[in-house]
């Protein structure tokens, strides 16, 4: 489900990784069970794995595959530059968006929503996952997260500067806090499921008090990069 040309009514999907060959098949199965337009592209951004994320990417698929260095707004910047249609779909590979994802965006866009996101819930039961997945509901930018994905104007999104590379982590809050200041941002009522494995390789309410601190230093004006040696120095 590749596009051939630019296309008004058309998503590129976007999806940044670095050796995830464990979730590749589950992702492709996703993407070809939920894709309903034809002209809907795909792009794998790999950050240089060095297991077989790419070669089983090829071998189970057509989507096309770039080779990026490593870091996710660099990836996904890549990514956007490449895209063939007017709208982009930033996603997660451990992320299912709802049926006919694609239809629905198109959709959204054409009621002149210019950027957004869907509802978000963890495949997960912890009360801790069920409250964040909760609050995902609400228009501001402290619910937002890269975890729900994001659709976005492809001239928009030049037009914003993209994500930016400065940032190892939190690059996808850091852009959607610039969006917010711009323009109109919209959450979609349906809802997104996306992978606690983090959380549970880390410790859920361990990790949910990181991320806590880690925002709240960047709401202080702490570096990128300290917050990336920050987040390295206690995540596993």
């Amino acid at each position: 489900m590749t596009g051939n040309s630019t296309n008004k009514e058309a998503i590129t999907i976007i999806i940044p990784l670095l050796n995830e060959e464990t979730y590749i098949e589950g992702c492709i199965k996703v993407l070809n069970e939920r894709i309903k337009r034809s002209a809907t592209e795909v792009l794998f951004v790999d950050g240089g794995s060095k297991d077989k994320s790419v070669s089983v990417i090829k071998a189970l698929s057509d989507f096309t595959v770039l080779n990026s260095k490593a870091g996710r707004a660099v990836q996904m910047n890549m990514g956007a530059k490449a895209a063939r249609n007017s709208i982009l779909y930033f996603l997660h590979i451990d992320s299912v968006p709802p049926v006919g994802f694609d239809e629905i965006i198109v959709a959204a866009v054409k009621k002149k929503n210019r950027v957004g996101c869907f509802k978000m819930k963890f495949d997960a039961e912890h009360w801790a996952l069920k409250l964040a997945g909760y609050f995902t509901r609400f228009n501001h930018p402290f619910c937002r997260g890269g975890d729900q994905s994001l659709f976005i104007e492809k001239k928009l999104f030049d037009q914003m500067g993209g994500f930016n590379e400065d940032y190892p982590i939190c690059e996808d809050n850091e852009f959607t806090d610039r969006l917010y200041r711009n323009v109109k941002f919209k959450v979609l009522e349906h809802e997104l499921i996306t992978s606690a494995r983090r959380f549970k390789k880390n410790g859920i309410l361990r990790l949910q008090f990181l991320h806590s601190l880690i925002h709240f230093f960047r709401f202080l004006g702490v570096s990128p990069k300290y917050l990336h040696r920050y987040y390295k120095r206690f995540l596993q």
